[in-house]
């Protein structure tokens, strides 16, 4: 199918005649084919008599070639596919296959994915970014303190350059535009958190998404949406590696506290009255900002307090 969708990505109108003798099958193959990636892939497509076939959308699929091409730097190796679970578990399985080094994973659509706290990541075929980076982690996860954070603040500068100047970050690692969510990170650990171990980043970014199902429970938007034309996913992901790797070393070298400042200027909630799920009932406070180890700080009753972890939901206390 992909094959087929790789003759589709510009467009155009194609014949099945015309498709099937570029992929040496007959024309009712070309057609299961075509209703495979409708029904399966949930790919719309448009057909006219006489015309042919034709993506309702244009369509530019990951391309492993151009994410593995000599000489780019980061030299991270990547593993594209068409569909998975998660991008992940596909990491971690790869780590457990005996991968090594820094490497990571996208995919065209996942069919289980997670963001925070277990809820859903809706992931449609060929529209958005799925991405999960695996970095080896020697001498401790103390390391790791704030590097959601880190990584949110990465995936800021990417979208702030491709022109979403109003795009700002949520404690801890949420990107999102005038109150609508852009994009979510999940990290996870592997191996032994005292030596040696790796982390697990994976980034889900709402690239060319304009419609959803209603298994999207909050509002959203996506990089099309806020600038109104299609996004070269290769491109994406390609400047994502290169501030990722930026920000990930002066993380590994300096820790979190060299870059709280540049965070707190960027945190939309600062100065604002939230609500804090941390147990049986919401804390109220005022956000004071971050520290040294990426907690939210709240002035609360007049004390300041200072809370993390990845079971925490923080909300605006005016947000029902």
């Amino acid at each position: 199918m992909l094959a087929l969708l790789k003759l589709l990505e510009d467009g155009q109108f194609h014949s099945g005649e015309e498709l099937g003798a570029r992929l040496g099958i007959s024309r009712a193959a070309v057609w299961k084919q075509l209703r495979a990636l409708e029904v399966e892939l949930s790919v719309p497509l448009h057909s006219v008599k006489g015309k042919g076939y034709r993506l309702a959308e244009p369509i530019r699929l990951l391309d492993s070639a151009v994410l593995n091409a000599p000489g780019l730097e980061p030299a991270w190796g990547a593993h594209v596919l068409a569909t998975v679970d998660s991008t992940n578990a596909e990491a971690q399985r790869l780590l457990v296959g005996g991968a090594t080094g820094a490497f990571y994973v996208v995919s065209e659509q996942q069919t289980s994915g997670r963001g925070r706290r277990g809820r859903e990541w809706v992931s449609p075929f060929g529209l958005n970014l799925y991405y999960s980076l695996v970095v080896p982690v020697g001498g401790g996860v103390r390391q790791l303190e704030g590097l959601s954070l880190v990584v949110a603040l990465a995936l800021l500068r990417v979208v702030k350059a491709l022109g979403v100047e109003a795009a700002g970050l949520k404690w801890p690692n949420d990107i999102l535009v005038n109150n609508k969510k852009l994009s979510g990170i999940l990290l996870e650990l592997s191996g032994d958190p005292a030596d040696l171990c790796h982390v697990v980043i994976g980034i889900g970014l709402n690239v060319n998404m304009l419609m959803a199902d209603d298994a999207i429970t909050q509002p959203w938007t996506s990089l099309r949406q806020e600038l109104g034309r299609v996004i070269d996913r290769n491109e994406l992901v390609l400047s994502i590696n290169e501030h990722l790797a930026h920000y990930l070393d002066v993380q590994m070298q300096h820790g979190f506290s060299v870059l709280r400042s540049e965070w707190e200027l960027n945190h939309l909630w600062q100065g604002q009255q939230v609500a804090i799920t941390a147990g049986a009932e919401p804390i109220v406070g005022r956000v004071l900002g971050v520290d040294d180890a990426g907690a939210v700080r709240l002035a609360v009753d007049g004390v300041e307090r200072s809370f993390s972890g990845g079971e925490l939901s923080l909300r605006l206390r005016n947000d029902s």
